[in-house]
């Protein structure tokens, strides 16, 4: 019998799921919360559509070349053209499940975004993640109901099931109640999201989402790409325990970025890139955010100006922003200026997939965050959802097709359990040596230097296997950015200021005997993933 787990309940865990029950396959959804705390509810600004509501002559050809273009040409291609093919389709069945779309006079309202000239980003105010999640979590019901998704909520996932010729047989999950330790034997998908818990407090991820999985199968030997690759935010603020965004929304409606020069306001996103301004990608504003505040004359803080925004637009697109500004800041952005700084958002590097969803291992899958896939070296705002619903369908579509049965008895390998939690004094010193190494402006000096610092915290001390596959993570990334000798998107060399064709390749990291090993991989043509 074929059996299909998959760990993770946000966006994409969620789409895997339901495209499994639509065909009738059972399948077992583990998840630390239920969906409802899911990082994907506090996904804020819309989903990309060449819906072409707006009749600005958009195509899925033009998001395709947005979307290639934006990711610096390191993004997958046959994987961006079924993405941008489909997300008409997407965002249709989206509405019909009840997703309530800005619309006006019964026309579906989309707007501007980052790096894109056409208006194709649907929104339901800037809580958009949290109505698709909402309609997506009915629509599981009806399977629940029909017994073909089985929820596993309150379990942690410790490890893959790995049988002798490391494929993967199925995965170890422990009951956050119970303290029961259970194996679980079919085809995993995984769903786990970004890796915000190497960053924590940095980050505009869910607290929740620790890391710990993907460091787990990065030790176990799933190959990663492009882990270099953190998007930083140009717009967020400091709240307990994380980094609050500031929806590119804001942007996308007409708020504009400036700080004081010589005592007058330069918006300077304007006067440095006139056709898009405060709408050039992300990387893009984050790195000026980071150059003009050490610019001379300038002052330290960089600030969003939404006051000339008008009445209608904060009651119809933006009041959920305003009301989350006045709460955590005492700031109404109404009547002032929000005080902004650059966060970590986005991890475009992830487990390696191909344009099917396959990871590394033979009856492994991976799709959502914590895929390295559709984005490149930087995301498009108004991307990540669109890749999580596709690709979670996608990695369930391929899961269906080439699963074997299950063999609950079928001896599979065993290494240290992964039952003790890592020291959090380590992860917050692994945070700040991650972070001299990977800011928004990277040198082989820092790189060079925070290797080293991981290197002599790692013989300090005894770790137990958490704390030895985050060490080891933690090591791939700086090694991966150390051996991208170029500028390219999200990661920009000061010492290799230039983009170089000779590394228009993806980043493939492995673990070897608790080491990363680094090489770069040429990217596929269309129609090579079969």
């Amino acid at each position: 019998m074929k059996r299909f787990l998959i760990i993770g309940a946000g966006l994409s865990g969620l789409s895997a799921a339901i495209t499994l029950a639509e065909r009738g396959l059972p399948c077992a959804l583990f998840s630390l919360q239920p969906s409802e705390r899911a990082q994907s509810v506090l996904a804020e600004g819309g989903i990309n559509a060449a819906l072409n509501t707006m009749h600005e002559d958009d195509s899925p050809a033009e998001h395709f070349a947005d979307t290639v273009r934006g990711g610096c040409g390191l993004a997958d291609p046959e994987a961006v053209r079924g993405l941008t093919e489909h997300a008409p389709e997407i965002l249709r069945r989206l509405e019909r499940c009840g997703v309530p779309f800005h619309m006006q006079n019964g026309t579906l309202m989309l707007r501007n975004f980052g790096g894109q000239k056409k208006k194709r980003t649907a929104y339901a105010r800037s809580s958009t993640g949290k109505m698709i999640m909402t309609a997506l979590i009915d629509e599981a019901r009806k399977y629940e109901a029909a017994g073909l998704i089985h929820r596993f909520p309150h379990h942690e996932f410790l490890r893959l099931l790995l049988r002798a010729d490391k494929s993967c047989a199925g995965v170890r999950c422990r009951d956050c109640y119970t303290g029961e330790i259970r194996d679980y034997f079919g085809a995993v998908l995984l769903c786990c999201g970004g890796m915000n818990g190497l960053f924590p407090e940095m980050t505009t991820g869910t607290t929740q989402n620790s890391g710990d999985a993907a460091a787990a199968v990065f030790m176990q030997g799933v190959p990663f790409g492009n882990p270099e690759m953190l998007q930083y935010h140009p717009t967020t603020v400091g709240i307990s325990g994380k980094r609050c965004l500031v929806s590119e929304a804001a942007r996308g409606e007409g708020g504009r970025l400036f700080i004081e020069k010589n005592g007058a306001r330069w918006y300077f996103m304007e006067e440095l890139y006139p056709e898009l301004g405060n709408l050039m990608p992300r990387d893009v504003v984050a790195r000026e955010m980071f150059r003009v505040r050490q610019s001379p004359g300038c002052g330290g803080q960089v600030y969003l100006d939404l006051t000339g925004l008008s009445a209608e637009t904060w009651a119809q697109k933006l009041s959920d922003l305003r009301e989350e500004l006045i709460a955590y800041l005492s700031l109404d952005p109404k009547r002032e200026p929000v005080p902004v700084k650059e966060g970590i958002h986005y991890f475009m590097g992830g487990i390696a997939v191909d344009a099917k969803h396959r990871a590394g291992l033979r009856g492994l899958y991976a799709a959502g965050e914590c895929a390295c896939q559709y984005h490149g070296a930087n995301r498009l705002g108004g991307n990540s959802m669109l890749g999580a619903l596709y690709g979670g369908k996608t990695a369930a579509e391929t899961a269906a097709a080439e699963a074997q049965d299950a063999e609950p008895d079928c001896p599979v390998q065993e290494d240290e359990p992964l039952l003790t939690p890592a020291d959090p004094r380590l992860i917050l010193q692994i945070r700040d040596i991650l972070l001299s190494g990977l800011g928004i402006v990277r040198d082989e000096t820092t790189l060079q230097g925070a290797l080293q610092s991981l290197a002599e915290l790692s013989a300090a001390r005894e770790s137990n296997a958490r704390e030895k596959a985050r060490l080891c993570l933690a090591g791939a990334m700086l090694q991966a950015a150390l051996e991208r000798r170029e500028s390219r998107g999200a990661h920009y060399r000061a010492d290799f200021p230039q983009s170089d064709e000779a590394y228009r390749k993806t980043t493939v990291v492995c673990c070897e005997n608790g080491a990363a090993s680094v090489k770069f991989v040429p990217l596929p043509e269309e129609g090579a993933s079969v």
